[in-house]
């Protein structure tokens, strides 16, 4: 996060050579973090037999971490440099570890999406302060670049992990081991960071952003209601025409904060000024909405169309997420030679086509299931080369003093993408009469939201850096 102000406090002295136990321990958190967002999506259709719930329901159970994950991530960053980073981070998977255990004995949709959202907000705590507490444990630039680069890594990692695990558990164990699992792995994160994590020192922030942080979280909340329920309700109803009229008006808020805030200000509106870091706010927030409103989608249909087993299911995804844990490597090189933006395009038009390619197949035979292998295939690599060229893009249009910023803005963005991708997609599979028709048109709406982001990547991304 940013570091304009002088730190008012004193922390121990830098570990020279930190041990790898603690990057393990800092990663296993991030990873819980990320876990989260994808071990749900296989687990869906076991909820809903269980808690008797429609789609709007399991949209709530998947969307309800997202919204308070989002719009908590700038906050939780400000917490970070004013508590310290130890700190939050320590309350934060102390919190994430008893949620989600409290998760598992949830009865009822109510209480289940209401965990989601206190979880989500713990997962917004341990994000910045784990990236925090590794920015200021390795004093040496190489050896930091190098814990960065295997943290950030995780992305890909758990992004493998989450519908083949979440498969596993749903279909061995039950749908509420996907949230027993965490436990474990929190408590181990716990004593590795207790033991050898250092203190990062504690910087005088300007006072938190109260304004911009409430109308943010209304805003996401608002729309999330407006788009979920408006199929069953009623778009007309009087329910959600308040809820899209009050998401107008809380956005009206939020911008009307951020440019009286200055200093002070959750996302300073200055740094909408450079187009490399508006491009790559816009098409993280798509790269999300098809990355998860696919997930979404088509977790649904392989257990509902296709009659998959939970794992099943899972190992169906593995053409898409297979990718994702070992390309962000070539692509990080890739980024470094020639710019993000070439990365980006062929990213999105790789995810854009992979979506469409599937849309017209969405039957059983032998042709359907080796286009939805290709089709996943295509789109896990188009992931593996967007998001990596998205962070490049980003950081290369903020000044240093704002980078801390810059990276929560654009996981605030992306998980506004996912949020509207499983909103906006589900939507798509209400107003249809068959699962199958459906997953069409979910896939072709996400299929050219992909295309528009790879020709805004295109135009608004930099190239390659002179000298």
């Amino acid at each position: 996060m940013s570091t304009q102000a002088e730190a008012v406090s004193v922390a121990p002295a830098r570990i020279e050579k930190p041990s790898a136990t603690l990057l393990i321990g800092l990663s296993l958190g991030y990873f819980m973090v990320l876990l989260d967002t994808t071990i749900v999506a296989v687990a869906l259709p076991a909820i809903s037999g269980s808690l008797h719930v429609g789609l709007s329901g399991l949209q709530w159970v998947t969307n309800g971490y997202t919204i308070t994950f989002a719009a908590l991530l700038l906050t939780a960053g400000w917490l970070s440099d004013r508590l310290g980073g130890r700190r939050v981070f320590v309350c934060g998977l102390v919190a994430f570890g008893v949620l989600s255990g409290v998760c598992a004995a949830a009865d009822s949709l109510g209480a289940l999406v209401a965990l989601r959202l206190a979880l989500g907000a713990a997962g917004a705590l341990m994000l910045p302060a784990s990236l925090a507490v590794i920015t200021h444990a390795y004093s040496d630039p190489a050896d930091r670049a190098r814990a960065v680069g295997n943290w950030a890594a995780i992305t890909g990692v758990a992004l493998a992990a989450g519908p083949l695990v979440g498969g596993a558990l749903t279909d061995t164990v039950g749908w509420r081991a996907i949230f027993l699992i965490n436990v474990p792995l929190a408590l181990i994160s716990l004593v590795i960071t207790l033991r050898l994590a250092p203190e990062t020192p504690r910087k005088q922030r300007s006072g938190l952003d109260v304004t911009g942080q409430l109308s943010a979280v209304v805003t996401l909340g608002a729309l999330s209601y407006a788009l979920i329920e408006g199929p069953d309700t009623g778009w007309g109803s009087g329910a959600v025409v308040g809820a899209f009229v009050l998401t107008a008006l809380a956005a009206a808020v939020f911008v009307a904060a951020e440019s009286r805030a200055k200093d002070a200000a959750m996302l300073p509106l200055r740094m909408f000024r450079s187009r490399g870091f508006s491009t790559a706010l816009g098409v993280g927030l798509i790269a999300n909405f098809g990355l998860s409103g696919l997930l979404f989608v088509l977790s649904l249909f392989f257990q509902e169309g296709r009659h998959y087993s939970s794992l099943s299911a899972g190992l169906a995804f593995l053409p898409l997420t297979l990718p994702t844990a070992f390309n962000p490597i070539y692509t990080g090189r890739l980024v470094g030679r020639i710019g993000p933006r070439r990365p980006a395009t062929l990213g999105f038009a790789l995810m854009g086509i992979g979506a469409l390619l599937q849309a017209p197949f969405t039957d059983d035979s032998a042709l359907a299931l080796g286009v939805t292998v290709v089709g996943l295939l295509a789109f896990g690599f188009g992931v593996s080369f967007a998001l990596p060229a998205l962070v490049a893009g980003m950081a290369s249009s903020v000044p240093p003093d704002l980078a801390g910023i810059g990276a929560g803005a654009l996981n605030s963005a992306r998980q506004v993408g996912a949020l509207l991708g499983v909103a906006v997609l589900g939507v798509a599979l209400n107003l249809s009469s068959t699962n199958a028709d459906g997953t069409k048109w979910a896939l072709v709406v996400g299929g050219v939201s992909l295309l528009f982001g790879a020709v805004v990547a295109g135009t608004g991304l930099k190239g390659r850096t002179a000298g």
